[in-house]
């Protein structure tokens, strides 16, 4: 893989081509909460200091005990994409890396980049000797795919046993508790999970992430990242926001998430799959739609290895539901 991979959330991009302001745009294109919460006040000293020990501290407390990580204290990363780089030096220059696929592409080109040889694969079972990392996005980005707990504690114990890795990436795991192997990673010793602050709670722009593994592990992590790698603001947000009650956010998701489904279903689009932030249509007049609701601009994601597959963010609020159904209804007139 080479280049650039296409991404959601290209709003000026999609404006120079389909016009308008980026601004009147409705961005269906990312899987982030479209209702930011209200902001907590930080400190001061938060934006005037260098983060200080003790706000990483409470930072890792709060997110331990919002992961159910028990004895491990995740380790707060600028965003999981940074971490994302970095897996090649933890799996040094032995063996395959195999990738349950289709899934985020980052983790292909990273591993590409860094001239690993790659299979990209359907199922575990084909998971084979010659692998040292397997690579699960669970639930999976974009078609919602959930492997059951057991069935990756088992994988794990194949590679753990000739010293391979599994990396587990639980970006969307908030709405998913049961399926999280948070809550038991510190009986496996050569996992890796990723998780994302940002798409739960709505502040993608805050570049603020977790990763759960054994001590020796996240302090290569560390280590690779260098001091400071989190800012203050970021952590003190985590260590807030992760202490809170979250049903509202979570019953506001699964409200938002139903009218997209309805509004789907009511334009006649067939959904494939996705997670509660999203949903995977297949269509094949995909490319038709994805232009004419740029046209309308309305912003989703299309695939470069998928054709007939877009997929829907979450729409705000009732307004826009009604936008995303005119539009949607005008494409089949």
């Amino acid at each position: 893989m080479s280049g650039r991979i296409l991404h959601g959330g290209g709003i000026t991009a999609a404006a120079r081509l389909f016009g308008g302001k980026p601004e009147d745009w409705l961005d269906l294109s990312t899987g982030i909460n479209p209702n930011p919460i209200v902001l907590p006040e930080i400190p001061v000293s938060a934006w005037h200091r260098l983060p200080d020990q003790y706000l990483t501290e409470r930072a890792r407390k709060a997110a331990g005990d919002y992961y159910r990580s028990g004895d491990i204290l995740p380790l707060p990363v600028p965003g999981t994409q940074s971490v994302i780089q970095l897996l090649p030096r933890l799996a040094g220059r032995v063996g395959r890396v195999a990738i349950l696929s289709p899934t985020y592409g980052e983790y292909a080109k990273a591993f590409e980049a860094a001239g690993f040889e790659i299979d990209r694969i359907c199922d575990l079972d084909v998971v084979g000797g010659e692998h040292s990392i397997v690579v699960v996005v669970n639930p999976n980005n974009p078609d919602g795919r959930v492997i059951g707990v057991e069935r990756l504690r088992k994988m794990h114990d194949r590679l753990a046993a000739r010293d391979g890795f599994l990396i587990v990436d639980e970006a969307f795991g908030d709405m998913r508790p049961e399926a999280s192997l948070a809550p038991v990673s510190a009986s496996m010793p050569n996992l890796v999970i990723f998780r994302s602050f940002g798409k739960f709670f709505g502040l993608a722009g805050l570049r603020l992430g977790f990763v759960i593994a054994k001590a020796s592990l996240l302090d290569c992590f560390e280590d690779w990242l260098g001091p400071w790698a989190v800012s203050g603001p970021a952590l003190s947000l985590a260590a807030s926001l992760l202490t809170e009650d979250t049903t509202s956010i979570r019953t506001r998701i699964a409200e938002r998430r139903n009218a997209l489904q309805e509004v789907l279903s009511g334009a006649g689009l067939t959904v494939a799959g996705g997670t509660e932030l999203f949903a995977l249509v297949a269509d094949g007049q995909a490319s038709d739609i994805y232009s004419h609701l740029g046209r309308h601009h309305i912003l989703v994601r299309k695939f470069d290895y998928a054709a007939d597959w877009l997929r829907f963010g979450l729409c705000p609020d009732e307004d826009a539901d009604i936008r995303l159904a005119e539009a949607l209804a005008d494409f089949k007139t």
